[in-house]
């Protein structure tokens, strides 16, 4: 009996000493993005609709005095529209429900300048409708654009009467259709438009009282900044974080740090890059698409810098997407699809200057091949002085690559400040922020046995979700 019990106290014993805890999630370095922050982050390419009264006068900026009676697609299918959306792998639309002319693409009960007065459908028609039943049928996300400077509106200078009427314009298209993903409030007006303020603050709490998950888009945020230009181009450098205190819509001063973001940044904000597929943001019939090299220029300089792309496709006054439009997008996916299907990486064996809570925990260097982005590589935090490092042993050192794909786990926060690539010892590229999504182009297709990504600063330790290598035939 004695020797039975001595061999369980050495059992347990042993059990004690031996038990290693389950490592911990490191903490979140903060700021940290919201889900619906989130949610947009993984969208990656999102498509506007520019449609509306000035498609019919050949505008890009209408005066507020268009009769309605102009405003007539007689062939409009939204329909068609979102095949168009579906065709480039969109995953939200956003269409401009009213431009800076006050056109209504909905009856408003507060206007008289609407799809009401014209002639398409007799007057019964509504854009704003068709365009949102068109994309749940299709299981595409919806957004809206409403434009704060309205040309037509009478009460447009009086700061009171014109603020009551933007907001009952935006309750009635937050409260008739359905779920909303994203509202959209563009500064921009006329150097020589009338002098007011508008209540955005008390916008923003009334367009978030309406719809919870909503993320809000204007210069500053609250949810999502303008990346500072029109060129579908983000900053090298691209924080997801700025200082909100810092921004004012339509402060055109502020561009750079729209570009660039803030490590010190006390707010997440990620930049959204708008850009037209045409030359115009409405249709024109002189002008034609992007060539795909274009687009992929454009790809590779947002969503590859930690953006979402936000790629307007304007419809034609007879209310379709220009069949030439419809081919380049159908060219622009097959040619992600081309690049990014195939992850060259895949099979590697991975290794890491360290692992939070040692080998063959949950954040192995492995993860970053697992094609998860809930898991993660995490480093010890002990590799700070020395920099950290994740290294690929290539399954087959003959394929050739020119993309390197790597992606934080963002959802803890944004880390990294400045990273090398290294192919075989070799330095093949070399940035600072990651965020999101960062693509390097290496120009010249290499083979290599080995990739390493090397982290030189970092706010605390880096978290890889993912490191994909792919081949960029259009380079």
């Amino acid at each position: 009996m004695r020797c039975a019990l001595f061999w369980i106290i050495v059992f347990l014993l042993h059990c004690r000493f031996t038990y290693s805890r389950l490592a911990t999630p490191p903490l979140p370095v903060p700021p940290i993005p919201s889900a619906s922050q989130l949610k947009w982050h993984r969208r990656e390419l999102i498509m506007f609709f520019h449609f509306g009264m000035n498609t019919f006068t050949d505008s890009e900026w209408g005066t507020g005095a268009e009769s309605p009676s102009l405003f007539n697609p007689v062939a409009l299918d939204a329909r068609q529209w979102i095949d168009a959306a579906a065709a480039a792998g969109a995953s939200l639309v956003i269409l401009t429900a009213k431009h800076h002319d006050g056109f209504c693409l909905w009856p408003s009960r507060y206007t008289d300048h609407s799809v009401a007065k014209s002639p398409w459908k007799g007057g019964k028609g509504d854009v704003v409708r068709e365009f949102v039943d068109a994309a749940s049928a299709r299981g595409i996300d919806v957004g809206l654009y409403l434009s704060p400077w309205d040309r037509h509106e009478e009460t447009y200078g009086l700061e009171v009467e014109y603020n009551e009427f933007y907001l009952a314009q935006l309750q009635e298209l937050l409260t008739e259709y359905g779920s909303i993903s994203e509202i959209w409030f563009d500064g921009a007006k006329g150097g020589n438009a009338t002098k007011m303020n508008y209540y955005f603050e008390d916008w923003f709490e009334t367009v978030n009282q309406l719809q919870s998950s909503i993320n809000i888009f204007s210069d500053a945020g609250p949810d999502v900044r303008w990346v500072g230009d029109e060129a579908g181009s983000a900053g090298s450098t691209c924080w997801s974080t700025v200082n909100r205190t810092m921004l004012k819509i339509g402060d055109s001063s502020l561009e750079s740090y729209l570009n660039t973001g803030d490590p010190h940044g006390t707010d997440w904000v990620p930049p959204e890059c708008d850009v037209s597929i045409r030359p115009g943001w409405f249709w024109h019939k002189n002008e034609t698409a992007k060539s795909v090299s274009q687009l992929l220029n454009i790809y590779y300089n947002s969503v590859g810098r930690n953006c979402v792309l936000l790629l307007n496709v304007p419809p034609n006054p007879a209310g379709l997407v220009s069949c030439d439009d419809m081919q380049r997008l159908k060219g622009f996916r097959a040619a992600l699809s081309s690049i990014f299907s195939s992850d060259l990486a895949t099979g590697s064996a991975a290794k890491a200057s360290s692992q939070r809570g040692g080998k063959g925990g949950q954040f192995a260097a492995s993860n970053v091949l697992a094609g998860d982005e809930r898991t993660y590589w995490a480093a010890e935090d002990d590799d700070r002085k020395h920099g950290y490092w994740i290294e690929l042993a290539l399954p087959n050192a003959n394929a050739r690559f020119n993309v390197v794909r790597i992606q934080e786990a963002i959802a803890m926060g944004q880390r990294i400040m400045k990273h090398k690539v290294f192919a075989d010892k070799k330095l093949v590229a070399n940035g600072t922020t990651v965020g999101y999504k960062r693509l390097h182009r290496l120009g010249t297709a290499i083979t290599a046995r080995r990739v390493r990504i090397w982290i030189s600063e970092s706010r605390g330790p880096p978290l890889l979700s993912a490191v994909g290598l792919h081949y960029d035939p259009f380079q």
